[in-house]
């Protein structure tokens, strides 16, 4: 059984059941259904719910002015050499360190600037002036071969990046400590965002706990790296409009979603559109996310 999965989970029905009584609670207690966590699927669609909100939010947009920017939002989650070939949910996540690195170079010779999920959400507000080919590096979870594999990469050339990161999984074996999280964050080249505190399913959940994944992972980074996070990836890319209010409650400024697309305004605010960039590199690299057309995988 993949240890981190069952860990990930299991701190679900824990954090769950502590904010329904004060009795503590036992892990052991429970129960679960491996098979259909692993098998969760991304969200790549914009909810019907959210697109009325967006119909409306333009009209009241409509006299702002502000800008529509084309803006490649590359993810990433896993980045090493997979030595378990029966793991496949992490090769499935996984981008090759000389991958990352091909696509980083050829992002630089291109021309491309880098900015983190904070610059590109106050350029959406009007702050500032677009750089002639921007593109922002994310990564999900908080991996600890983030801290190992891609870190020393971005640091190599010099490249911004977002790292969203699930607080209530620190001191698992699969993700960074708290000490790791913590010096990236002082080294300012990567922002550290919020990624709740266990990884739910945010969609359709109840709003109490929608309210504490979110509040309580913002609280522990902000303890942790004792700096403002200001930058929110929903879970799996799930949200509806419960969730955009109680991330707009939380203080975030914007969120990015799984959603393909590449054109970002004052709308699409609170669900930016991500790109997976996969094994492409070079040419087909800059022909992709130069193109108009795109796909969840």
């Amino acid at each position: 059984m993949n240890l981190f999965l069952k860990t990930a989970f299991m701190l679900f029905f824990v954090t769950f059941a502590t904010l329904q009584t004060s009795t503590p609670v036992n892990a052991s207690e429970f129960s679960f259904d491996l098979k259909a966590y692993t098998e969760a699927k991304p969200q790549t669609k914009l909810p019907s719910e959210v697109e009325e909100l967006v119909i409306q939010q333009k009209k009241l947009n409509a006299l702002t002015h502000l800008p529509t920017l084309r803006v490649p939002i590359l993810m990433y989650h896993y980045v090493e050499y997979v030595k378990d070939e029966k793991d496949t949910t992490r090769i499935s996540l996984n981008t090759l360190p000389h991958v990352l690195t091909a696509q980083i170079e050829t992002l630089q010779k291109a021309g491309y600037t880098f900015l983190t999920h904070r610059e590109l959400s106050n350029l959406l507000m009007g702050n500032g002036d677009l750089p002639l080919k921007p593109v922002v590096l994310t990564f999900d979870d908080g991996y600890y071969d983030f801290y190992t594999d891609a870190y020393p990469i971005l640091k190599k050339y010099n490249v911004p990046a977002t790292q969203y990161v699930v607080s209530g999984l620190l001191h698992d074996p699969n993700y960074m400590t708290p000490a790791q999280v913590s010096e990236i964050a002082k080294n300012g080249l990567v922002e550290i965002g919020a990624h709740t505190l266990t990884h739910p399913w945010l969609k359709d959940a109840d709003r109490t706990f929608v309210e504490h994944e979110i509040l309580q992972n913002k609280k522990d980074l902000e303890k942790l790296t004792g700096q403002p996070v200001t930058s929110f990836a929903y879970p799996y890319g799930s949200f509806d409009v419960q969730t955009i209010e109680e991330v707009k409650e939380a203080g975030y400024p914007s969120a990015v979603s799984t959603i393909p697309g590449i054109m970002h305004n004052n709308d699409t605010r609170y669900f930016l559109y991500r790109l997976r960039p996969g094994k492409r590199v070079g040419e087909e690299l800059l022909n992709w996310i130069e193109g108009s057309k795109f796909t969840a995988f």
